[in-house]
Protein backbone atom coordinates (compact mmCIF):
# COMPACT_ATOMS: atom_id res chain seq x y z
CA UNK A 1 0.00 0.00 0.00
CA UNK A 2 1.56 3.62 -1.06
CA UNK A 3 0.95 7.06 0.54
CA UNK A 4 -1.25 7.97 -2.39
CA UNK A 5 -3.24 4.82 -2.02
CA UNK A 6 -3.86 6.03 1.85
CA UNK A 7 -4.85 9.55 0.98
CA UNK A 8 -7.56 7.77 -1.32
CA UNK A 9 -8.88 6.07 1.39
CA UNK A 10 -8.83 8.83 4.15
CA UNK A 11 -10.58 11.15 1.44
CA UNK A 12 -13.12 8.24 0.72
CA UNK A 13 -13.94 7.31 4.24
CA UNK A 14 -13.84 11.46 5.09
CA UNK A 15 -16.36 11.79 2.61
CA UNK A 16 -18.75 8.57 3.34
CA UNK A 17 -18.76 9.97 7.04
CA UNK A 18 -19.35 13.61 6.49
CA UNK A 19 -22.79 12.32 3.96
CA UNK A 20 -23.66 10.13 6.82
CA UNK A 21 -23.59 12.32 9.05
CA UNK A 22 -21.02 9.50 11.19
CA UNK A 23 -19.25 11.81 13.76
CA UNK A 24 -18.19 9.26 16.03
CA UNK A 25 -16.25 7.42 12.34
CA UNK A 26 -15.02 10.74 11.83
CA UNK A 27 -13.95 10.81 15.67
CA UNK A 28 -11.67 6.86 15.18
CA UNK A 29 -10.60 8.43 12.05
CA UNK A 30 -9.07 11.35 13.23
CA UNK A 31 -7.60 9.43 16.41
CA UNK A 32 -5.72 7.18 13.68
CA UNK A 33 -4.24 10.13 11.89
CA UNK A 34 -3.13 11.27 15.48
CA UNK A 35 -1.51 8.11 16.15
CA UNK A 36 0.24 7.74 13.55
CA UNK A 37 1.73 11.08 13.59
CA UNK A 38 2.71 10.70 17.12
CA UNK A 39 3.83 7.00 16.52
CA UNK A 40 5.22 7.57 12.95
CA UNK A 41 3.88 3.84 12.55
CA UNK A 42 2.28 4.35 9.48
CA UNK A 43 -0.89 2.00 8.17
CA UNK A 44 0.36 1.85 4.69
CA UNK A 45 4.09 0.83 5.68
CA UNK A 46 2.82 -1.79 8.07
CA UNK A 47 0.07 -3.26 5.37
CA UNK A 48 3.57 -3.26 2.62
CA UNK A 49 5.69 -5.09 5.49
CA UNK A 50 2.48 -7.44 5.90
CA UNK A 51 2.23 -8.19 2.48
CA UNK A 52 6.06 -9.07 1.58
CA UNK A 53 6.77 -10.35 4.84
CA UNK A 54 10.06 -8.64 5.79
CA UNK A 55 11.72 -6.98 2.20
CA UNK A 56 9.72 -4.08 2.50
CA UNK A 57 11.87 -0.72 2.71
CA UNK A 58 10.35 1.32 4.48
CA UNK A 59 11.77 4.75 2.74
CA UNK A 60 10.30 8.26 3.07
CA UNK A 61 8.35 9.78 0.22
CA UNK A 62 10.81 12.95 -0.64
CA UNK A 63 10.29 12.31 -4.28
CA UNK A 64 8.52 15.43 -4.94
CA UNK A 65 11.20 17.92 -4.37
CA UNK A 66 15.11 16.84 -5.14
CA UNK A 67 16.52 18.26 -2.33
CA UNK A 68 14.14 17.18 0.73
CA UNK A 69 17.26 15.46 2.58
CA UNK A 70 18.36 19.01 3.27
CA UNK A 71 15.37 19.23 5.36
CA UNK A 72 15.51 22.46 7.93
CA UNK A 73 12.72 20.80 10.59
CA UNK A 74 13.79 17.33 11.82
CA UNK A 75 10.14 15.95 11.10
CA UNK A 76 8.77 13.86 8.29
CA UNK A 77 6.46 15.71 6.15
CA UNK A 78 4.20 12.91 6.15
CA UNK A 79 3.24 12.68 9.35
CA UNK A 80 2.69 16.54 10.05
CA UNK A 81 0.12 16.30 7.29
CA UNK A 82 -1.49 13.49 9.80
CA UNK A 83 -1.11 15.90 12.08
CA UNK A 84 -2.20 18.75 10.45
CA UNK A 85 -5.12 16.94 8.81
CA UNK A 86 -6.62 16.00 12.20
CA UNK A 87 -6.11 19.54 13.78
CA UNK A 88 -8.06 20.96 11.20
CA UNK A 89 -10.99 18.21 11.27
CA UNK A 90 -11.19 18.55 14.79
CA UNK A 91 -11.21 22.45 15.07
CA UNK A 92 -13.92 22.60 12.48
CA UNK A 93 -16.40 19.37 13.36
CA UNK A 94 -15.94 20.01 16.67
CA UNK A 95 -15.55 23.70 17.76
CA UNK A 96 -16.44 25.75 14.71
CA UNK A 97 -19.09 23.20 13.00
CA UNK A 98 -21.64 25.76 12.41
CA UNK A 99 -19.55 28.68 11.13
CA UNK A 100 -16.93 26.08 9.22
CA UNK A 101 -19.36 23.40 7.90
CA UNK A 102 -18.12 23.46 3.87
CA UNK A 103 -14.23 22.87 5.49
CA UNK A 104 -14.26 18.80 6.21
CA UNK A 105 -15.74 18.38 2.95
CA UNK A 106 -13.66 20.61 1.18
CA UNK A 107 -10.63 18.51 2.77
CA UNK A 108 -12.36 15.71 1.64
CA UNK A 109 -12.79 16.26 -1.77
CA UNK A 110 -8.72 17.73 -1.79
CA UNK A 111 -7.66 14.36 0.16
CA UNK A 112 -9.55 12.20 -2.44
CA UNK A 113 -8.44 14.01 -5.15
CA UNK A 114 -4.82 14.04 -3.88
CA UNK A 115 -4.96 10.38 -3.66
CA UNK A 116 -6.35 10.18 -7.33
CA UNK A 117 -3.78 12.49 -8.43
CA UNK A 118 -0.93 11.96 -6.72
CA UNK A 119 -0.37 15.51 -5.81
CA UNK A 120 -0.98 16.59 -2.78
CA UNK A 121 -0.58 20.75 -2.55
CA UNK A 122 -0.39 20.39 1.52
CA UNK A 123 2.33 17.69 1.83
CA UNK A 124 4.59 20.26 -1.37
CA UNK A 125 4.07 23.01 1.25
CA UNK A 126 5.30 21.14 4.11
CA UNK A 127 8.19 19.92 2.24
CA UNK A 128 9.40 23.40 0.69
CA UNK A 129 8.62 24.77 4.18
CA UNK A 130 11.68 22.60 5.71
CA UNK A 131 9.81 19.29 6.80
CA UNK A 132 11.70 16.26 5.89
Amino acid sequence: MTERFFRLIVGALLLAFLYFDLHAAISVLIGILVLEAVTNHRIPALVTHLRQSGRAEFGDSSELIPAAHYARIPFDAERAWRLSVAVMLVATLFIFHEQLWFFPWFMGFAIFGAGLSGVCPVLISLKIVGFR
